[in-house]
């Protein structure tokens, strides 16, 4: 290769990237999302400013992502968080936990989603849905959500759907000294809601080293949403620039 078809590279491995380019598309995406209210105080120490926290609250995700161009079929799990950046409104990606690498590295390395390895499943379960997740062989998260029982408006989840997503994209250089740390911000697009249901849920999280996802403990649950959707995710833009904050600011 010369210097002028290495620059045109996507990325690693050079001859066989990981993942595809944007968009990547997901047909039948199926959601469990239960939103509860935390610890406010737990909450504010996890939140990278300039972002702020809308209210105490967390969503906590299971996802079926059967059919994920240039993914593959896998799930996932973790938290997001309502916040605001300038006054906009969306959802902050605080932990993801997923099965699948190419999904892990086109995350992490595109969009900053801060994804690492577990393992989820969402399943039916006689007349319930149920969402599980182990870290290292150990049950960290259970949701269990009545199985379609009341219908939602399509219309009403489409648009809560199209609200902005943030991720704190960190990428160091190599000799370990921050090389990128910025906040990304991107939007789901040619979103089709199939179906979205709510009913009773319930959420539990347990303590884990590594996986710490009980350190926003469930208070009380405020609502419970199980969605089937087609969606495609594109490239996003830089929302703040934490190595350059003033050019980032001007802009």
């Amino acid at each position: 290769m010369n210097e002028e078809e290495v620059r045109g590279l996507f990325a690693m491995p050079a001859d066989a990237p990981a993942y595809p380019h944007f968009p990547i598309k997901f047909v039948n995406r199926e959601f469990i999302t239960i939103t509860y209210r935390t610890d406010p105080d737990a909450l504010a120490r996890l939140i990278p400013a300039p972002l702020k926290v809308t209210e105490p609250v967390v969503k906590y995700e299971f996802i079926r992502m059967p059919d994920s161009s240039g993914l593959g079929n896998y799930t996932e799990s973790g938290q997001v968080v309502p916040v605001t950046l300038n006054g906009e409104a969306g959802g902050y990606t605080l932990r993801m936990y997923l099965d699948n690498v190419p999904g892990i590295l086109s995350g992490r390395e595109l969009l900053g989603y801060p994804k690492i390895f577990g393992q989820p499943k969402l399943e039916i379960r006689e007349e319930s849905i149920v969402g599980s997740l182990d870290h290292s062989g150990v049950r960290i998260a259970t949701a269990t959500m009545a199985y379609k029982q009341a219908e939602l408006d399509k219309n009403a989840v489409k648009k809560s759907m199209e609200a902005p997503s943030f991720n704190l994209r960190i990428i160091p250089n190599v000799d370990g000294s921050p090389r990128i740390c910025e906040l990304v911000k991107f939007y789901t697009e040619d979103v089709t809601v199939k179906g979205a249901w709510t009913g009773p849920a319930s959420l539990e999280l347990h303590p884990h080293a590594l996986a710490p996802v009980a350190k926003l403990p469930v208070l009380e649950i405020v609502s419970a949403v199980h969605m089937l959707v087609d969606l495609s995710i594109n490239a996003g833009e830089i929302a703040y620039d934490y190595l350059t904050p003033k050019a980032t600011k001007a802009a």
